[in-house]
């Protein structure tokens, strides 16, 4: 007999793939980049917190200063989510943290499991997680660059490559976060238009959060967990006992051990129901061993359907 099954939604970290740093003096590009995964930028630092680094060719007085420091949040704003992300530094239009110093970029970020979707001017596209829920890791409407959705168009509408529609990512996140389908249309109707006279696209990154599901069986009970044309990822799952409410109708004298665990219940769950569309586990001292005799028991699995 199953007691509950909950739906939740798992609000974890994007999965990291590895880690990098760039250091950019003033006036010259920083590119972010990913080989595998998407930048999630950690932090920004402008300023100069030591003299050696961008310091070639400069007089003492513009490198002194090294207790220079500024949080910026831009270059997130526009690499997030992207594979690779160049950013013109004298564009950013930053506030000065120390006149007369000559500073630089340092800025840390990591590379994380997503997916990336571009959608040219006037068109459409469904991001799709299948029995899984969309989460929004960053999005833009405007232009960064001369060569994405350029065909047939003159130059002149691809020149300003310094575009960026303000409330981008929050408008996708919520037409998006949290559904199985999202359509979106790259359109300025939709996003407004930051550039007049540029053929802007609409760049979106995203995951995929499984569906979460948690069922309860009592002992002497049988579990079924289904997962329709996808495939049982077990998580967790104990045999046993951890509270004296659960399954516990009737049932005073024998609910009062709360520490009672079957070490191996994961595995042998696991074993027995990983990469199947159902599976069925019958809650018993027979296929789980007693791990607390005289505690009447039952069978706790949170599982994903992937």
């Amino acid at each position: 007999m199953v007691l509950t099954l909950l739906t939740l939604l798992i609000a974890a970290p994007c999965l990291f793939v590895y880690g990098e740093n760039m250091i950019t003096c003033y006036g010259n590009v920083q590119r972010l980049t990913c080989g595998t995964g998407l930048v999630m930028v950690k932090s920004t630092i402008y300023g100069r917190t030591d003299r050696t680094t961008c310091s070639t060719g400069l007089p003492l007085s513009q490198v002194a200063n090294t207790d220079c420091t500024s949080k910026i949040f831009t270059i997130a704003e526009r690499c997030n989510g992207l594979k690779e992300c160049e950013v013109k530094t004298d564009l950013l239009g930053n506030p000065d943290p120390c006149f007369g110093t000559y500073k630089y970029y340092n800025t840390t970020y990591d590379c994380i499991d997503g997916q990336n979707t571009v959608i040219c001017e006037q068109g459409y596209s469904t991001l799709d997680c299948g029995g899984g829920l969309i989460q929004i890791i960053n999005a833009n409407f405007g232009r960064a660059n001369s060569v994405t959705c350029v065909n047939g168009l003159p130059n002149g509408l691809i020149q300003n490559t310094n575009c960026y529609a303000s409330k981008t990512f929050t408008t996708v996140a919520a037409m998006c976060n949290g559904k199985n389908k999202c359509t979106l249309e790259a359109s300025k109707a939709i996003f407004t238009d930051p550039c007049y006279g540029t053929s802007k696209y609409l760049t979106v990154s995203y995951k995929c959060t499984p569906t979460i599901w948690e069922i309860v069986t009592c002992e002497g009970n049988t579990a079924v967990l289904t997962c329709g044309d996808r495939h049982l990822k077990i998580i967790s799952a104990n045999y046993g006992r951890t509270d004296s409410t659960t399954c516990s109708t009737g049932l005073p004298i024998q609910i009062s051990n709360t520490n009672c665990y079957t070490t191996d219940t994961l595995y042998k769950v696991a074993a027995r129901c990983d990469g199947k569309t159902s599976c069925d586990v019958p809650a018993t001292n027979g296929f789980f061993s007693d791990p607390c005799v005289g505690t009447y028991k039952y069978l706790k699995m949170v599982y994903s359907c992937v």
